[in-house]
């Protein structure tokens, strides 16, 4: 062998070596992760502070907002960009906007996720961006179908506030894996129009009585679930939970949110734990 190459194969193995070190004590960047709010119903203005919090405390996680405090028709400034997602490892949908029904606009939100950003979508985002006759079941490829689409199950409404209880129908699946059971307090029951694409992970029982002739009923209905959404499969968490403050602070439903954000971002082990770096700050 010559004595050049010779001299050279330990220095260049150092040198990989050293390379190697260097990257294992660089930290992990944080998950950026956008949180859409504002719009109809709910108290954004404390929930979105709730959630961030929350995430952060559990993962890592970095929360950048996007809040419009318009409570009947909230529309959102980024969203008119085109590349309004870059950048950003996952987005949280949890706007209000029913009665938003541009379809250039709304077209431009869902490109982001057709083109591979991941999305959790929280409560109301399922009662948004919706128009047509869509308390009838969608149709594929329809022009009022593109939301439902994205979230892979249609729902149109919900019932009066009682206790839910939560069953984990998929307790293996690395979101729900190692989670308990649990009744809410006081929720909002979403209704299921039509499951599309979605594959459920949590499903809630509501007893409840009639407001007209005050007969107990009893409803059951997939309150969380994953989609892979688009040609590319993009992921998607979500979940219809999450009207009250009080249940948006519930150290169990926290704990739900973070592991749908960490699944999306493809930063979660099989047994429901961050990946190495990703887990909360010290």
């Amino acid at each position: 062998m010559n004595r050049r190459i010779a001299f050279l194969l330990p220095v260049v193995g150092l040198a990989a070596s050293l390379l190697l070190v260097r990257a294992a004590d660089e930290p992990v960047k944080p998950l950026r992760v956008l949180l859409v709010t504002g719009g109809c119903c709910h108290d954004y203005e404390k929930q979105r502070l709730i959630l961030a919090e929350g995430l952060g405390a559990r993962a890592n996680i970095e929360v950048e907002f996007a809040h419009n405090p318009d409570k009947t028709k909230a529309t959102f400034e980024n969203y008119k960009n085109p590349d309004w997602a870059k950048g950003f490892d996952v987005v949280i949908h949890d706007e209000c906007s029913a009665d938003v029904t541009d379809k250039e606009y709304v077209g431009n939100i869902l490109n982001a996720h057709k083109n591979g950003t991941p999305a959790v979508n929280l409560h109301c985002a399922m009662h948004s961006y919706r128009w047509g006759n869509f308390k009838e079941p969608v149709v594929a490829g329809a022009d009022n179908a593109g939301w439902f689409e994205m979230l892979g199950l249609q729902s149109t409404g919900h019932g009066p506030q009682e206790p839910i209880e939560l069953n984990f129908v998929d307790a293996g699946h690395p979101i729900t894996k190692g989670m308990a059971n649990w009744t809410t307090i006081k929720e909002e029951l979403y209704n299921n129009v039509q499951i599309l694409t979605a594959h459920p992970l949590v499903k809630g029982k509501q007893a409840f009585k009639d407001k007209k002739t005050g007969e107990a009923k009893e409803a059951e209905t997939v309150v969380a679930w994953t989609n892979e959404y688009g040609e590319k499969k993009t992921r998607i968490f979500s979940t219809t939970l999450g009207h009250n403050n009080d249940t948006v602070a519930d150290a169990r439903y926290l704990d739900l949110i973070t592991r749908g954000v960490l699944w999306a971002a493809g930063k979660i082990t099989p047994e429901g734990q961050p990946v190495a770096g990703y887990g909360p700050k010290k």
